[in-house]
């Protein structure tokens, strides 16, 4: 039995998982190949080896025509941040260009559950329907890189069950399409809703809500992380804090 173990006690960014997860990948540079010939317009997928607080991970760098987004949000991929290339899709949108691209049909339906589940959550936040949601940060083509790059790799991992850690929300306002809200925002809250959170370890936002959607949809247990065994690997963000190193921690177990 193989059991995918995941440590978002320092949050959880679409970027971040996605680094965890790579680093877990028995083959880096097909899976690099498969992400960078999606005609997903402009955008490039590349792993930068990053250390923060002497641990060892990698950063996702998931850019825009050259350009990766800033460090405003907090990982350096801020789903909440406005991005210049916003496309406001509909669900509708995201799930044709989804369902268009080249990858097995188990990976583009993880892919639109998981835009199901945002759409959901922004219909409460915003007291309309899932299908009239529009989607402003999440539905660029970056972070449907994210979100694509996540589900192609757990269907290469193939775990017999995802488990995770309390997730940690952190703290203060974030900047969004919408203003200032207090963190979690509400799409964010709407998606961790019945799951176990933390607040801190900073006082900023720590979960967006690409990494709070992936969760949701792929965490089958929630459980401490384990200090021994398997493999693993970390996704780093690109910002940095004095208290904690800023990794999702992933380790693969098969027992």
């Amino acid at each position: 039995m193989k059991t995918l173990y995941l440590d978002v006690t320092a949050g959880c960014a679409g970027d971040m998982l996605l680094g965890a997860l790579y680093r877990l990948c028995p083959d880096w540079d097909g899976f690099l190949a498969a992400m960078n010939a999606l005609p997903l317009d402009g955008i490039a997928v590349r792993p930068e080896p990053v250390t923060d607080h002497g641990l060892e991970g990698v950063h996702m760098a998931v850019s825009f025509h050259g350009a990766e987004e800033g460090p405003d949000g907090p990982h350096g991929h801020d789903h909440h941040g406005h991005h210049p290339h916003h496309a406001h899709r509909k669900l509708a949108n995201v799930v044709a260009l989804i369902r268009g691209l080249p990858l097995p049909e188990a990976v583009l339906d993880d892919a639109c559950a998981v835009y199901g589940l945002v759409a959901g959550a922004e219909a409460r936040a915003h007291n309309t329907t899932p299908g009239e949601v529009h989607f402003h940060e999440v539905g660029t083509n970056d972070a449907i890189a994210d979100i694509v790059g996540v589900s192609l790799l757990l269907h290469t991992l193939a775990p017999d069950g995802v488990t995770a850690t309390q997730v940690a929300v952190g703290g203060g306002t974030v900047r969004c399409a919408h203003g200032e809200l207090p963190v979690p925002a509400p799409a964010t809250a709407a998606l961790l809703e019945g799951l176990p959170t933390i607040h801190g370890p900073a006082d900023r936002e720590l979960c967006t809500p690409t990494g709070a959607a992936l969760l949701r949809h792929f965490v089958t247990r929630w459980a401490p992380f384990p200090a021994d065994g398997g493999t693993v690997g970390r996704g780093m963000g690109t910002r940095r804090f004095e208290t904690h190193c800023n990794a999702v921690t992933a380790r693969l177990i098969t027992e």
